[in-house]
């Protein structure tokens, strides 16, 4: 006998309400680790979700995310709490694949599903004797139409503005007039409580009902890491083979097609080592034999401009790599030349990256850390290792799809594990002791989050020292308590009164930007103890909770 409603509306519905009661006017701490767990249970005790390790494991990688924002709920943990999340949703729902990253972009579409699929079990719901589809069945025929209507309505109201005074009016009566039935009906829960309740079925609902479709993971479990030979269709060619005609016109599709792809290969690759090598003698000769301390060295303009634009070629490498092996010339018996060539054009990237980390160590040794200083090192790692699995793929014949699934679950397991560094408080702390060396960047000091205040203050006295006329600290009032006045103005101003030497000129200016500095630090320690807790128990985060307590027994 077929059940009157589906347990999975009934949790979908429980789960709005948790969801409310965790996040309502909350903010980043426990909840997320007890809405995690929740997860965890729901999906772990559903009998149609077969147990399997990658399940387990993906869990595991999400929970420990999860319990680490009640320590830290810093930024890159909250994105990989959310990212790690949805893997785990993706590997749960769809046991077979291989791939984060297929992972990551099922978990995506089963979140985003969750309201199509509550729809699609409402229709076979019975409340009592009383059938629901009736109801619900004529809601199609409004929905669609209404987003449709409401959408040019928004967009003609951008461009008439008096279209735009008629729409608002009519939308703010219609608003009031709901908004009136339902305060009469429910006193205690506002309508933005509600659509939050509703918003909240609708992730559960993401979470617990799984998508009908399977096309993506078959599509993924049909690939494998081995290359094997295939003998090609000329009636069905596949894409690759069409962008090598495009490539080689006509000469593809004869015989000799392999020996083609062999000769073009080897002098491709010969010209692109050509290329690399002058390019890595020059950092050779500029970069690793040059002792010569240069003082005026631009290290901004040398890394920022140059450096993205290196790792983008090392991609580019990669790719040119994986197209002519992506096939049957990895089994042509002539092959050799075109592979030496190849590997020592990965050799030579591989330099490329030394050279990358080279000049970001120079950079962070001479001016200190900063995120994207950080980053690059981010990204010139992933390209080493983007270029080590590419070698492995030539010489063991592998497909593009173990580039793709190795990659992938490597990218997510640093992401993970670079989620677990307070990175705020170790960057203020790293250049703080490095002041003599780095001198001081006390914008950039004070661009970090509140949890560095406390270092901040305790080494006050050794910052306010390091600060020079060259160090002009301005900040604009929005961004403290107080407004705190431009360094340049203070000192033109006295100058329109009385003149000033270049040196009256420079202490006057350095005591202004120390005066700025102390004077933002303050208003920010004041914003700070003053600002009312938002949330419950529930946003509880260690770090927020130690450094106000820090701030609160120091003097």
């Amino acid at each position: 006998m077929k059940p009157q409603i589906d347990y999975r509306l009934i949790l979908a519905a429980i789960g709005g309400l948790i969801f409310n009661l965790l996040f309502w006017n909350e903010t980043i701490g426990c909840n997320f680790a007890i809405f995690s767990v929740l997860v965890m249970i729901a999906t772990f005790t559903d009998r149609e979700i077969p147990y399997h390790k990658n399940q387990l494991i993906t869990a595991i990688g999400h929970l420990a995310i999860a319990f680490y924002l009640i320590y830290n709920n810093s930024v890159l943990a909250i994105i990989t709490w959310f990212i790690t999340m949805l893997v785990y949703l993706g590997n749960t729902h769809f046991e077979l694949l291989k791939s984060k990253g297929t992972a990551l972009l099922l978990g995506m579409l089963q979140v985003i599903s969750g309201p199509y699929g509550i729809i699609k079990k409402l229709p076979g719901t019975k409340l009592g004797k009383v059938d629901i589809k009736p109801i619900i069945r004529p809601a199609k025929y409004i929905v669609l139409p209404f987003v449709i209507l409401a959408v040019f309505c928004f967009l003609y109201s951008i461009a008439n503005p008096i279209f735009a005074k008629y729409t608002n009016a009519i939308a703010h009566s219609i608003r009031d007039f709901f908004t009136n039935i339902f305060s009469f009906f429910f006193i205690d829960i506002s309508v933005e409580k509600l659509l939050f309740i509703l918003f909240g079925c609708c992730v559960s609902g993401g979470v617990i009902i799984g998508l009908r479709s399977k096309i993506l993971a078959e599509a993924e479990l049909a690939q494998t890491d081995e290359l094997t030979r295939k003998r090609r269709d000329l009636k069905k060619p596949s894409f690759g083979y069409e962008f090598r005609t495009l490539l080689a016109g006509s000469l593809i599709k004869r015989k000799m097609a392999l020996k083609t792809e062999n000769i073009i290969g080897i002098i491709s690759f010969a010209g692109l080592n050509v290329l690399l090598f002058l390019l890595n003698g020059i950092d050779i000769a500029t970069l690793w034999f040059n002792k010569a301390i240069e003082t005026g060295k631009n290290y901004s303009a040398e890394l920022h401009d140059g450096t993205y634009t290196l790792i983008f070629s090392i991609v580019i490498a990669m790719l040119i790599i994986v197209f002519f092996f992506s096939g049957n010339l990895n089994f042509y018996r002539k092959n050799k030349w075109i592979k030496l060539l190849a590997y020592i054009w990965m050799a030579q990237n591989v330099f490329l990256v030394a050279s990358v980390f080279h000049r970001d160590y120079d950079y962070i040794f001479n001016h200190g850390l900063t995120y994207k200083r950080i980053g690059v090192l981010v990204f010139a790692t992933l390209s080493l290792i983007g270029l080590i699995t590419v070698n492995i793929k030539v010489a063991k014949h592998k497909t593009t799809f173990y580039l793709y699934r190795v990659n992938s679950k490597i990218w997510y397991v640093l992401l993970i594990l670079l989620s677990f560094v307070n990175w705020d408080v170790w960057m203020v702390n790293y250049n703080i002791k490095q002041m003599d060396k780095i001198g001081v960047d006390t914008a950039h000091l004070m661009s970090f989050s509140d949890k560095t205040l406390p270092l901040l203050k305790k080494n006050r006295e050794k910052i306010t020292k390091h600060i020079t006329y060259q160090s002009g600290y301005e900040v604009e009032g929005a961004n403290a308590a107080v407004a705190i006045p431009n360094t340049t103005a203070v000192a033109d101003s006295l100058a329109a009164v009385k003149p000033l030497s270049d040196l009256e000129r420079k202490a006057l200016t350095t005591k202004t930007a120390q005066d700025n500095f102390n004077r933002h630090l303050d208003n920010r320690i004041n914003w700070l103890l003053k600002k009312q807790p938002i949330g419950s128990w529930l946003s509880f985060s260690y770090l927020e909770w130690e450094t106000a307590k820090i701030l609160k027994q120091e003097p």
